[in-house]
This record gives structure tokens, C-alpha cells and sequence, in this order.
């Protein structure tokens, strides 16, 4: 996630595809009766592909920012992982702060291509540490979600579509440089875009996006279902790679775990960990290792990412 602003103001398996999609604004709703059961995404997974990220950001300089090795290097993996498993892989370049930066997209065959539900996080770091919460969390997620899409061969009505940004860190430069890329026809086209930046902080909290109604309640649906109380998120507002979907009028949701806010008493008494302790105190720093992970919180996390895909694509 990208550095404050000194300006910005501090379940179950299977689910009605209506109930899911009634009362949003999200495009294209016309749901089958039921959606297809989401698979369980498993933790060890994804914590491996974070240990992958942190080796690479270990080999390159102790990072994986935007402009150096370990960032293409971690765009490398998560690219191979993609091409064995059927994606279709498309690498988009840019440049910032005189670097090149590089975006990678991955589409799943098939789907109505007119509807595109997307999902998306952050891969780079910032140049302090190997950013494993910020954001490899997320990424490692959305890229157990894409193979889980792969291994199930989940074939939805909407089209599935997977994304990787460079240069987060420096100001969502990744991401808006994809979504003005994109022409008016093709912006219109994406139901929704789904962000994923921090989910496995080690003193969680459960935070949802609440900027569009039908994702919110679809991460709301899941989240009750297994008896965990969320918040509406507020500290990561215009600060990560939904701000330029939104901007553009593409309907945005998300997770968000916590960065270096403040854990109120109440905020312990509901979902544990430490009071008065930030949610991540390794945030942008360089012990946001592989050991800055909360377990459950990624796992729960990860599963909800997917809960969300299935039910609003199906």
C-alpha cells in the first residue's frame, strides 16, 4: 500500500447468485439460479508462494520495488505459474522515476468477455524490505485463487481476469497506467474490479471496501457465514490500486487487513491480537518478512477472495 497522505481522513459454500447480485451496481446481473461452491483455498499455498517472494527478494537486494531485479523477478514466477496452469499472459510496461515498470495480466478462456470480473494486487514493494504483507499477502492470494480457477476448470458465465501492478508504491502508477490504457468500450466492460492489498497482518482486523454495494455485501455474506465481525474500511481510502477503477466509474471492492493504524480495545475484544499495537508495526519496513504473517487472517482472507469470484462471475 502506498505511504498515508497527509490529507487523507484518518459462510457458506454455496450461495444464491441473486442474493448475492440484488441491490448493486455492479453490471451484467443476471444470475443463474445458484453459483457454483467456491473451493477452499488452501493457506499453504499461498504462504508458499510468500516464501518463494521473500527468496527472491532475499537474492535481489533484501526488495522487490519497482525498477529492480527482485520485481521482475517476482513478476517472472507468478507469470510462470500462470502460463503452466492456462492463462492466458499478457506483460504491460511502463515507466516511472525513469525505471520500467511492467503490469501483469492474466485471462482465464471463456466467460462472456462483455462482463469481466477482475481481481487484482499489488507485487512490488517498497525499497526498505521484501514486502510480504505489503503485498506479497495479496498477491499470494490472488494467484492461489487464479490456479484454484485453473485446477477446478471453473468455467463461469462472466470472464475471469487476474492482475499483478507494478509501481504501487510510488502512487498506483501500475494500475492507472493499465485502466487509461484501456479504451471507454473496454473500461465498460469490467463488472467489477476486486483489490487485494494487505490480508495476512499480523494483529488483523477484517475490513471491507464499501464503495459498491453488491461487492461489499457478496465479502459481508462470506464473512458472517463464518462468524467474523468486519468494519468498513476507511485507512486505506484512495491509496491503493482500486482508487483508478473507481475514478474511471468501474464499480470497486476489496480486503484489507490493517497497516499502521492503531488497534482500539474494541477492535481487540472482536477479533484478538493487541490493543494500542498497529495493525501492521513492520509496515513499509524491512521486517515485513515472511514471518509478518497472521495465519488465519490470510486464510480467511484468501477464501473470501474466492468466495467473491465465484459468486460474482457465475
Amino acid at each position: 500500500m502506498k505511504l498515508s497522505l497527509p490529507v487523507r481522513a484518518s459462510a457458506t459454500a454455496v450461495v444464491a447468485a441473486a442474493a448475492l447480485l440484488t441491490g448493486g451496481s455492479i453490471a451484467g446481473a443476471a444470475p443463474a439460479p445458484v453459483a457454483t461452491a467456491a473451493p477452499d483455498i488452501p493457506v499453504a499455498n499461498v504462504k508458499a508462494h510468500l516464501a518463494q517472494l521473500q527468496s527472491i527478494a532475499t537474492a535481489n537486494g533484501g526488495n522487490r520495488a519497482h525498477g529492480r531485479t527482485g520485481y521482475k523477478a517476482s513478476l517472472d514466477y507468478v507469470k510462470a505459474k500462470l502460463d503452466a496452469a492456462g492463462f492466458t499472459t499478457t506483460v504491460q510496461q511502463f515507466t516511472s522515476s525513469g525505471r520500467t515498470g511492467y503490469n501483469l495480466i492474466a485471462d482465464w478462456p471463456g466467460g462472456d468477455t462483455g462482463q469481466v470480473v477482475m481481481s487484482g494486487s499489488h507485487l512490488d514493494s517498497v525499497t526498505a524490505g521484501p514486502g510480504i504483507n505489503d503485498n506479497g499477502s495479496g498477491s499470494a492470494a490472488v494467484l492461489e485463487t487464479a490456479l484454484a480457477v485453473a485446477r477446478s476448470n471453473y468455467q463461469p458465465t462472466k470472464h475471469l481476469r487476474f492482475a499483478w501492478w507494478g509501481a504501487e508504491e510510488l502512487g498506483m502508477v501500475g494500475s492507472r497506467y493499465y485502466v487509461n490504457s484501456l479504451t471507454t468500450a473496454n473500461r465498460s466492460k469490467i463488472s467489477g474490479y476486486l483489490n487485494f492489498d494487505m490480508i495476512g497482518s499480523p494483529n488483523p482486523g477484517y475490513f471491507v471496501y464499501d464503495d459498491d454495494p453488491a461487492i461489499e455485501k457478496t465479502f459481508q455474506t462470506y464473512f458472517t457465514g463464518i462468524g467474523v465481525s468486519t468494519e468498513i474500511e476507511t485507512e486505506g481510502d484512495g491509496r491503493s490500486d482500486h482508487a483508478p477503477f473507481k475514478n474511471a466509474g468501474i464499480p470497486v471492492g476489496g480486503l484489507f487487513s490493517g497497516a499502521d493504524y492503531i488497534k482500539t480495545s474494541a477492535q481487540a475484544a472482536k477479533w484478538g491480537g493487541t490493543a494500542g499495537k498497529a495493525f501492521d508495526a513492520c509496515y513499509h519496513s524491512s521486517c515485513d518478512t515472511s514471518s509478518n504473517i497472521n495465519d488465519t487472517a490470510l486464510n480467511r482472507n484468501a477464501d473470501a477472495l474466492a468466495y467473491a469470484v465465484w459468486g460474482l462471475s457465475a
